[in-house]
């Protein structure tokens, strides 16, 4: 039985979902997909649209047959470390190839430039560091320094794509791991991330949450099972409400200020000024913008802005991200996603949880009642814990139980009675 993986988001799954979908499965030979999922807050450092359990439940009446999520801090966190998350958790999955999009969708070129990369990322670092101190803003930094390195027009052009960029980092990850998931790519199809318009019935993510947002429909840029649960899910006020995210970022940051060095991406003189950004602002738009600087771009920003609402310390994010997840969630699965999965299951090294009543003795089980292998995965825990209970506080309709994970049964597929 062979499995293709997918690094995703999903927020919301839309038509180009589904046709990287189809299209992985097909360059993989694959029965199955598998797809790694970030939680309730995402790459670029934004609490996604609705909360993990309906985003999965979305993508498996589309076809997704597992879905996993990918934990914080990795969902969280810039290129490298989300790929390798996602990567790490593929492979302990148990699946034999991963597809990525990108604009290229030569995969020979991507790999050309990952050891492209890889042989010069000290200098990369090195230059980009230096064109920030002399006030250079770090996209043109970086830009400058890959064009002094790799002049030629082609791989200018591969490096400055964001998912081909991302798609790097995929195979440098592959690669660091000494994993065997086999890498394929497929070419972007649609509009990019930022672009709001809909072509031949796909529209990004971005787009779709902006319709949404002023009330349009979007029944023709999703598949018809996803648009049901979208606006079964709006209907009961489960969406996002950013200005709740607003209020309550406002009053972390003012709550305890001279704390706010300690958390994860607030490196120095960042304090304050998310103080006096937060003293000023009269939204989230607005307290983003008043951060920013040259050398911080805006989802570096959301980043810094989601482990201090989370209170993810600098130590707590370091110590695991130095180590693979020491578990996995299993958020929803199809009929053929569990024979899969039973099938790897003596292969996995690191616990598959569905069931998180007894979570605390699969850990100690696992990894031994004093070992640092178990506090760490204690650490791992309790974040995402926090995670869920936070982010039920950011839903336009909050009411209702808050520790979720203890209580949210696993997404099947419904049963099909045999004739």
């Amino acid at each position: 039985m062979r499995a293709v993986g997918l690094i995703t988001e999903y927020n919301p799954f839309h038509n180009g979902h589904l046709y990287h979908l189809r299209r992985s499965l097909q360059l993989a030979d694959a029965e199955v997909s598998v797809a790694v999922m970030s939680g309730h807050f995402l790459q670029r450092g934004e609490p996604a649209l609705l909360d993990k359990w309906m985003r999965a439940e979305m993508a498996l009446a589309a076809g997704v047959d597992v879905l996993v999520e990918l934990p914080l801090p990795w969902a969280c966190s810039s290129a490298p470390d989300f790929a390798r998350g996602g990567i790490l958790a593929l492979t302990e999955l148990g699946v034999d190839a991963v597809c990525f999009g990108s604009e290229s969708g030569n995969l020979n070129v991507l790999q050309r430039c990952a050891g492209l990369l890889a042989g010069e990322q000290q200098t990369i670092e090195q230059r980009t560091s230096a064109a920030l101190r002399r006030g250079v803003a770090f996209p043109q930094a970086r830009a400058r320094v890959m064009a002094d390195l790799f002049p030629a027009a082609d791989i200018q052009e591969t490096l400055s794509s964001p998912n081909n960029i991302l798609g790097l980092a995929y195979l440098r990850a592959l690669n660091e791991s000494g994993s065997p998931v086999v890498p394929l790519t497929t070419i972007r199809v649609g509009p990019g991330y930022h672009d709001l318009d809909e072509k031949e019935g796909i529209a990004s993510a971005t787009g779709i949450r902006q319709r949404l947002s002023r009330g349009l429909e979007v029944e023709d840029l999703v598949p018809q099972p996803v648009n049901h649960l979208l606006k079964k899910a709006c209907a009961l006020g489960q969406e996002l409400d950013t200005e709740i995210y607003y209020r309550l970022l406002s009053a972390q940051i003012v709550r305890q200020p001279d704390a706010l060095g300690h958390y994860w991406l607030i490196e120095a003189g960042l304090e304050q000024r998310l103080v006096a950004a937060a003293d000023q602002a009269g939204d989230l738009e607005g307290l983003i913008d008043a951060v920013k600087a040259r050398h911080l771009t805006r989802t570096r920003v959301q980043r810094a802005l989601v482990a201090v609402l989370l209170g993810v310390e600098t130590d707590t994010a370091r110590l695991l991200l130095a180590a693979p997840p020491s578990y996995l969630h299993l958020l929803a699965v199809s009929e053929r996603g569990e024979a899969f999965l039973a099938s790897r299951r003596k292969r996995r090294t690191i616990p598959l949880i569905q069931n998180f009543s007894r979570v605390q003795s699969i850990l100690k089980r696992r990894y031994g009642v004093k070992s640092r292998e178990l506090s760490r995965a204690q650490i791992q825990l309790t974040l995402q814990m926090r995670a869920s209970r936070i982010y039920s506080l950011l839903q336009k309709s909050s009411c209702g139980q808050r520790q979720r994970d203890y209580f949210e049964v696993l997404r099947r597929t419904p049963k099909v009675d045999q004739p």
